[in-house]
Parts: C-alpha cells; structure tokens; sequence
C-alpha cells in the first residue's frame, strides 16, 4: 500500500506531515489525526497500519519526534519537530479553538486528554463525513461551541433544569430555522441569508441590545462552518483577551490558509471594550482577507468601532426581540423541557415521558407565558433564564412523591413570573445611546406640546435609573430654547424644579419632574430667541478679516488718558432722556442688522 503511487486528483490536497494525497473534504480531519498521533503513540501496537509515518523534524536531521512516554506528558510533548504554528503561545494559555477544546478543564494529565486522543486516532479507519460528525458529537464541546440544543434534545426536562448552566446557553439555536425575531437581517428574503447559505460570509459588527441573538448568530455560522468544513471558527472576548493573544490567533490564521486552503473566522464577544489602538491590529489582516472579523456590541459602532475598521465591515442591525418572537422562543422552551400548558391538549412526546417512574408533571398557564414575553423587553436570555427560574422554585417547593407514591402536578402561573422578575425589564443605558434617544424622545414630545408622550418618556428614564438632575438641567435650557418670550414665566418654572429635584432626590422628586414637564409641553412656544443667537453666532464665525472695534462712544473711560483718546465721548445717558435716544450701538458695517430676520449671504 504504501509503495502505490497514482495520479493525484484534481482537487486534492497533500499532506504536509505524510505527503499523502487527499480531497479537500477529507484533508482537514486527518491532518488533526496526523499531528497528534505523532505526538501520542506510545508503541507501534496503538497505530493504524495505514497511518502516517513518523514525522522528522525540518530544524535537523538528528531531531525527531518521539513517541511520548505516558499520556501525562501530552501537553508537553510538543517538540522543535512539530510545526511551530500548531504550538501555543508558552507564556499565556492557549487560545480555546476547536482543536484545543478537548483540554479545557480541570482534569488529570492521564483522564480526559488521552480519552480525547483515543478517539481522534480512531477515526482513522474512517475519514468520511458521517463518522467525523459522530465523532465531534462524542467529544466534551466548550461552552461556546453551540451544542447546547442537541443536548438539550437528548436530556429529560428534570435534567435539564438542574444543569448549572442558564437555560438561555442549554437551549441555544444552531440553525436559521430554530433563530426567531431577526427576519430583517437573516430572513429568507434577506440579502445575507444566501450569504450565510454559501458560507460567503463578510467581516460584519453584529450591533443591537442585550439578549437580541448577536452571539446565538454567530455561533449558528461556527456550526454551520464546522459541519461543511469550511472555515475554522475562533471565539474571543474583548473583556478578557490581550493583544497578544489576538496576534497568535491571526499567527495561527495566517498558517491554517497557506497549508490547510481553510479560512479562519474570528468572533470577538464584545468588540466595543477594545480601545482604538487594539482594534488597528485587526486591519491588514481583515483588508487582506487572513480573517473574517465578526464583532458584536451593544454600543453604537459609529461612536465605539474605529472608522477604517467599520469601512472593511458589513453592520448588521439586530432589533429588540417582538413579544411575538419572544412568545415563539419561549414555547419552543416549553416544547423542549416538556411542559405542558394548562388547558391545551399534549402533542409533545415528552409530555407523556413525564409519568414514568416518579416524575412531576409540570404545567405552566398561558397567561404566565405571555407576561413573561412582554415583561422581558425583547432579551431572550432574561425570558429564558426567568423561566428557568419560575420552574426550579416551584420544583424546589413542592414534594416530588405524594403519600401514596405517585407523582404530583407543579403549576407555574402568572404571580410565579411576576416574582421572579419582579419589575419590567427596562433597556436603558445611562452611559449609552439608550440615554440620548429617551432624552431626545422628551425634548421633541415637549416641543409638540404632547403631554402624554412626554410623560412617558420621563418615566422611562426615572425608572430606568437616570439622574433627575440631568433631566432637570435638559427642562431648563428647554424653557429658553422652545418656549423663551412666549412665557418667559417657563425658566423661572424650570429652575425651581431643578432647585427642588436638588433639595429632595428621588423618589419624592419624580412629581416635581413631571409638574414642569406638562408646564413645558402645555406652553406656548417660540424659537426666536435660539434663532437669533444662531445667527449672532453664524455672523461671528463667518466674518472676514479681523472684527470691527468698539465704537468710541460706547468704550468705558475710567482714566484721563481715555478720555482724552475720546473713549465715552458723546455718549449718551438714556435714563438723562425724556424721549427715546437716536443712538447706533452696532459697529459701522453692522448698522441696520436685525439678527431676528437675518439670513446668510450664500457666496456664489
């Protein structure tokens, strides 16, 4: 076997530990196996005959690999002779991919890695999809490997419920089809969806608010990337990772497309917590195609992402869930963890699994359902893991086994939810762009002297956390800016608020606020006074030439010196007058200007 030679095909791709010919679908897997079985063979007896030979080191011909003494010394076995791009970086931990993540964890040297490597070296009987598919899905994933659904799938409700990990990670989508409320972005008439289809994805900024799906998306492309194989698909979080790490990642990038042909698509958790100067290390290599960047962030891009970043990347806008999206996620929970809802008919299979042995039955009203999808405003992580929640207390309180040995019926209703949230999730960022638009919201529901909108703009803020303050400042430059000469009594309202807001705080302030917030809205209003001063301002900034002086007659003389240069002079004292003064108080080439009127000369 060994000494046949044929004709490579035209697709295929050699090897380059073995120099061994092989399809593009098949080449990936076995150069995972190639590697590490020269790394941990212990004798010729736990080889495959058709394996690889031994690999010689490329630094001498005196240096090679040896086979490890002992499962212990896997992690160290990395020799000169290896590739220096399958090596980690020694001074930091390695970064979790999805060739690493077998090593994650706590565990002895001689439990889990050698049990990860035996079944790697298994697969060498059989390279084709289907065995490689079941081989991954024996292996322990990482906690960010978007497995959880399929697990979820083959685990009992009980179970579950008492896994450690929140129920919003268990159940996470791995397809388009199970990802709801982002039809915009990712629907079937989308623009990206046949993009995501063909695995021709661009550099893209995922932006939209907490529990919106930015992650669950790009997980669903790892796992769609790992099951055609082809990219390899590297998670990262901004509020943990340095620079460091990021370059060894684009080290590794770089080496995986010039041996491997396979693309390297980089997800970072988080992009807004890098500074300027960290996301810079990502532009050559997005610009010349080494990585796909995906970025998610919950701040605006255009203020957080820097602009020579943003132009090399497509932005995806992902809303606020609906309460009918939200309403979908939370049945398909249900359906899932085999809840029945009380009052309808079971046609889920693990309705029935319930009655076995001494399960509970466990109901959930509809009613407690939708509550919980209008109250967690559009964050399917918070729906999902108050569920989760309302389930286990209710599990917690009740006895599993009535007296006579048979299980017993756990209702979760609407006051079960409601304690669990305990108030209406409110989206409001103090620090962020939520703030400007509630604040903005209020200004323009004032200036059209809608009291009710501008009402519940305040509340959003107040019961969002903001400072009165800051809203008692923004009421007193409204009452100048829209209301000014059309009730001149509307600063003097402004300012006392602002005063008493300072005396009292919350929550007693909250009446003061709304008081001058209807006095505001009720008003009438005239924008003259902002006008004209916008004038003064435009004139100012666009005068040529150095500003015209004081008129003599204006100037203070409180010298002789002054004086005599004719500061003050022949000015005239109004109050010294019966009648009105004709006098100018503009300098000479202003004389005449009425700024209430005034409009810019346009230079043609």
């Amino acid at each position: 076997m060994a000494n046949e030679k044929t004709a490579a095909a035209p697709d295929s791709v050699q090897c380059p530990v073995c120099f061994k010919d092989f399809t593009s679908a098949t080449i990936n897997g076995h150069l995972d196996i190639c590697l590490l079985k020269g790394v941990t063979d212990s004798s010729p007896s736990t080889a495959d005959e058709s394996g690889p030979p031994v690999k010689k080191s490329r630094t001498g011909p005196e240096a090679i690999i040896k086979p490890a003494a002992s499962s212990s010394s896997v992690a160290s076995a990395q020799s000169p002779g290896m590739f220096s791009l399958f090596q980690s970086n020694r001074a930091k931990p390695p970064v979790q991919t999805e060739r690493n993540g077998l090593f994650v964890g706590k565990q002895s040297p001689g439990s889990a890695a050698s049990k990860g490597v035996k079944r790697l070296l298994n697969e060498e009987a059989d390279l084709g999809a289907a065995a490689t598919e079941t081989l991954r899905s024996q292996q322990p994933a990482p906690a960010s490997s978007g497995q959880g659904l399929k697990t979820a799938k083959r685990l009992s409700p009980r179970t579950l419920l008492a896994v450690d990990k929140p129920l919003a990670e268990v159940l996470r989508p791995e397809t388009l089809e199970e990802y709801f409320g982002q039809n915009k972005v990712v629907g079937e008439q989308s623009l990206f969806r046949p993009l995501l289809d063909s695995q021709e994805i661009p550099s893209l900024i995922l932006w939209g608010p907490p529990g919106c799906g930015k992650t669950t998306l790009a997980h669903i492309i790892a796992s769609t990337s790992k099951k055609k194989g082809t990219a390899r698909f590297v998670t990262l979080s901004a509020t943990s990772t340095s620079t460091n790490e990021v370059r060894e990642v684009i080290k590794q990038a770089q080496n995986e497309l010039r041996l491997c042909k396979r693309k390297t698509i980089l997800f970072i958790d988080e992009i807004h917590r890098f500074n300027k100067s960290q996301q810079d290390t990502f532009l050559p290599h997005v610009e010349c195609g080494t990585v796909t960047l995906i970025g998610a962030t919950t701040e605006n891009p255009s203020f957080q992402v820097n602009a020579a970043l943003l132009s090399r990347c497509k932005v995806l806008v992902l809303e606020k869930l609906s309460v009918e999206a939200m309403g979908s996620i939370l049945n398909r929970a249900v359906a899932t963890l085999g809840i029945r809802i009380q009052g309808q008919d079971s046609t889920n299979p693990k309705d029935e699994d319930q009655t076995d042995g001494h399960r509970p039955k466990i109901y959930i009203q509809q009613k407690a359902l939708d509550t919980m999808a209008y109250l967690c405003d559009g964050d399917a992580r918070v729906g999902l893991n108050s569920l989760q929640l309302a389930v286990q207390a209710q599990m917690s309180k009740t006895n599993l086994l009535a007296p006579d040995d048979s299980p017993q019926e756990i209702l979760v209703t609407e006051e079960h939810v409601k304690e669990g949230l305990q108030r209406s999730h409110i989206l409001y960022d103090k620090a962020g762009e939520e703030h400007y638009n509630c604040i903005s919201a209020l200004h323009k529901s004032m200036r059209g002297s809608h009291e009710n909108a501008s009402l519940y703009w305040l509340g959003r803020m107040l019961e969002g956390g903001e400072d009165p303050l800051y809203v008692a400042r923004r009421l007193v430059r409204f009452a100048s800016e829209d209301v000014g000469m059309a009730d001149p009594a509307a600063l003097t309202q402004a300012v006392s608020a602002f005063q008493a807001c300072h005396f009292i705080g919350m929550p007693e302030c909250e009446v003061i606020l709304a008081q001058c917030v209807v006095y505001l809205a009720r008003a009438p209003k005239s924008v003259s006074i902002y006008k004209a001063y916008d004038n003064v301002k435009t004139c100012l900034r666009s005068h040529k030439g150095p500003l015209p002086p004081v008129p003599l007659h204006l100037r203070n003389a409180p010298t002789r010196l002054m004086k005599q240069l004719g500061y003050s002079k022949g000015y005239k004292y109004n109050p010294a007058f019966s009648d009105p003064v004709e006098q100018e108080y503009l300098p000479e080439e202003l004389q005449g200007i009425n700024f209430f009127t005034w409009k810019q000369k346009t230079q043609k």
